[in-house]
């Protein structure tokens, strides 16, 4: 899709106007933009050739875009109009796009549902009573919506990864180093990744082939060479070994999930695909999540000890400076980031740094190394990117410290701790809502990645796959 639309230059502007109009008429219904982007001014200057020449697009709204509004979902944000663009900004405006909106997002990154944001929780496009999934659910929501082709997100556990299987779309977070991260708002650094959305496996080879490639202002981006991956996509999978995530598979509670799962793996057998299961240790896949939260959370207090209401953010007055920042920090978080504050500067306490923050890097390094076990002999590890279908938005009902829960909800963040890339797309439907399935492959092989979820939307059909919102 977003190859013909950037070859019909004469559609170009009516095309973007559209998007525009549409996204603020399904506004009341999914609350999934934060800043709307007239794409007037960026219509004047459009470069006569670009990848994605005239293709409407919106970023996550913690991606910095000069001279408007970049709220990263916070209130103590609520005010700042950076000066500067993120790095793919400028690429993504070098190639033709187009950005129409700024997307909703759990506050600061740090959520699953995309319901923290100070502008209200954004609606599932496919049923309004249930979550989007976060932190990037705006930015899914707009693509499943049929809005626009393609959304930036950020992923830093599974925040592409876990939306595009509620929203039935594909949801790519490429290696680390893939794509530079400047301008982005941070979450926690050893974990970030620039990814995006898409409704097709094509237009997902087009939008990496823009977005990556070295950037001397982020020192972790890669000097690899960005290879065609679209001339190189090819969903043969004779010769290609996928591993299932055995640990995933048995903590599954939903078998409607499992008929869905076990009857793609049968088909790629039939596409000759060799499957076999591998198991982590068990211990490791339990310690996954509260891993994450220790690693995460210490890097996320250190990183926005800057918004006090002083250097950065929403000022609340006070009698003295400490009293000022106490009040600007009160009152410009919501509860769930100043629990999460509260728990990173407990772990980077002088005496709680080796017992914790350490112990918790040292735990990520056995995890990565059983991944590498795994890929050793396989090209792809794979399992549902969730349990089931999007949660109801008031469903309490979950038991997120059960055992199973833990182990099947939390396993994406695998893709993080080793930085490899990896890619949710859409596998089935229950109850009319979709369902995906999720794969990781060895650092900087998108191109195998690519030829999976290639494999995976033949066998689906499930190819610019969105939903009528009613």
């Amino acid at each position: 899709m977003i190859e013909e639309m950037a070859k019909d230059k004469a559609g170009a502007a009516e095309r973007c106007r559209e998007a525009y109009r549409k996204a603020q008429e399904l506004q009341p219904k999914l609350n999934d933009v934060i800043t709307f982007v007239d794409p007037e001014e960026q219509l004047k200057e459009l470069p006569e050739e670009g990848l994605m020449r005239g293709v409407p697009i919106a970023l996550k709204d913690n991606v910095n875009t000069k001279g408007i509004l970049t709220t990263a979902g916070s209130r103590i944000l609520s005010n700042y109009v950076p000066i500067y663009n993120a790095a793919i900004v400028d690429k993504l405006k070098a190639a033709g796009a187009v950005t129409i909106a700024k997307a909703s997002m759990d506050e600061l990154a740090m959520g699953g549902t995309n319901t923290t944001c100070f502008t209200g929780p954004a609606y599932n496009p496919w049923d309004q009573t249930r979550m989007t999934g976060g932190s990037s659910g705006g930015s899914a929501a707009l693509v499943a919506s049929g809005v626009v082709p393609m959304a930036i997100g950020s992923d830093t556990g599974d925040s592409v990864r876990k939306p595009a299987s509620f929203c039935g779309i594909v949801g790519v977070k490429p290696t680390y180093g893939r794509i530079s991260r400047y301008g982005i708002i941070p979450y926690a650094s050893s974990l970030d990744h620039v990814g995006y959305f898409t409704r097709s496996i094509e237009d997902a080879c087009v939008t990496l082939k823009v977005l990556a490639g070295r950037d001397d202002r982020d020192m972790t981006t890669s000097y690899r060479p960005v290879p065609d991956y679209s001339a190189l996509l090819n969903s043969d999978m004779h010769g290609k070994k996928i591993a299932v995530f055995g640990n995933v598979m048995d903590s599954q509670q939903n078998q409607e999930t499992v008929k869905i799962f076990n009857d793609l793996m049968a088909k790629l057998k039939e596409r000759g695909a060799e499957v076999s299961v591998f198991h982590f240790d068990e211990d490791l896949m339990k310690a996954m999540l509260p891993t994450y939260y220790l690693i995460a959370n210490c890097e996320a207090t250190s990183n926005h000890s800057n918004l006090d209401g002083i250097r950065f953010g929403v000022r609340e007055e006070g009698a003295s400076m400490q009293e000022i920042m106490t009040n600007s920090r009160t009152k410009g978080f919501g509860p769930l980031i100043r629990r999460r504050f509260v728990i990173g500067s407990y772990g980077l306490f002088d005496e709680n740094q080796e017992r914790l923050f350490r112990k918790a890097q040292k735990v990520r390094r056995l995890i990565v190394n059983q991944l590498n076990d795994c890929l050793k002999d396989a090209d792809c590890l794979i399992a549902p990117a969730s349990g089931g279908i999007a949660p109801k938005l008031n469903d309490r009902s979950l038991n997120e410290l059960s055992d199973n829960y833990l182990i099947a909800e939390n396993h994406m963040c695998i893709g993080n701790f080793s930085g490899y890339p990896s890619m949710t797309v859409p596998m089935g439907f229950e109850d009319g809502c979709p369902i995906g399935v999720n794969l990781t492959c060895r650092a900087f092989e998108e191109e195998t990645m690519f030829d999976f979820g290639k494999a995976i939307e033949e066998i689906t059909g499930y190819k610019d796959l969105h939903a009528e919102v009613k």
